[in-house]
């Protein structure tokens, strides 16, 4: 499958135990209902992103959906935590794109999601040969990125937390969340079924 659709989201979660502060952060990010299966971080050719509340209609209880997930964690009392995933987008339709994932402590939101979205650029501007010196600052290379002609759109979502002043569990992800489209006309169709046959004949009947 290749994914028609695709939301971004993003959640913090506080509790006694570790897994129930990611339940939490998974319900605040409204995907707790889905089997989750992360995979690794191309954006497909003409995919469309859209609201997550839209992505969210289409998918069911129980269904089986692909993430890219950023997650961080701490019990520490006070510590900063946070979660990113970047984003960078071609401007051909028919070309891939990149997601990167990033977590860290001690950074805000603004300053982790910058490194997820310039992770994601960096990998998108080597794939297509746009020459850049490594050492500049992200916000002048986004220029000669976007300069190009070449990237067509560049972002991020962040989710950051500091942890919870008595020692609990607190959770941040940031997920980007994949669709399938049910119309797309290369899913494979179950076959027609056989037509029925006629009935048999009554034991008393003459057939002609």
């Amino acid at each position: 499958m290749v994914p028609a659709k695709i939301f971004f989201t993003k959640g913090v979660g506080i509790s006694k135990d570790r897994l129930a502060s990611f339940e939490l952060a998974l319900r605040k990010a409204g995907i707790e209902k889905f089997n989750l299966v992360h995979v690794s971080s191309i954006f497909p050719p003409g995919c469309r992103q859209v609201p997550a509340d839209e992505g969210l209609k289409l998918l069911h209880p129980g269904q089986i959906v692909f993430v890219v997930m950023a997650r961080n964690e701490t019990n520490e009392p006070n510590r900063l935590v946070s979660a990113a995933i970047g984003l960078a987008r071609p401007r051909a339709p028919d070309e891939y794109g990149y997601l990167s994932e990033h977590h860290t402590f001690g950074e805000t939101d603004e300053k982790s999601g910058e490194y997820a979205e310039d992770l994601a650029a960096t990998m998108l501007a080597t794939t297509l040969g746009i020459e850049f010196d490594p050492d500049l600052a992200w916000q002048e290379r986004e220029q000669i990125y976007k300069a190009s002609g070449k990237i067509f759109k560049t972002t991020h979502i962040c989710q950051s937390a500091q942890g919870e002043k008595t020692g609990k569990w607190t959770t941040v992800i940031s997920v980007a969340v994949f669709v399938e489209d049910n119309n797309n006309q290369s899913q494979a169709k179950l076959p027609a079924p056989a037509p029925a046959a006629p009935p048999a004949p009554e034991p008393d009947q003459k057939t002609k």
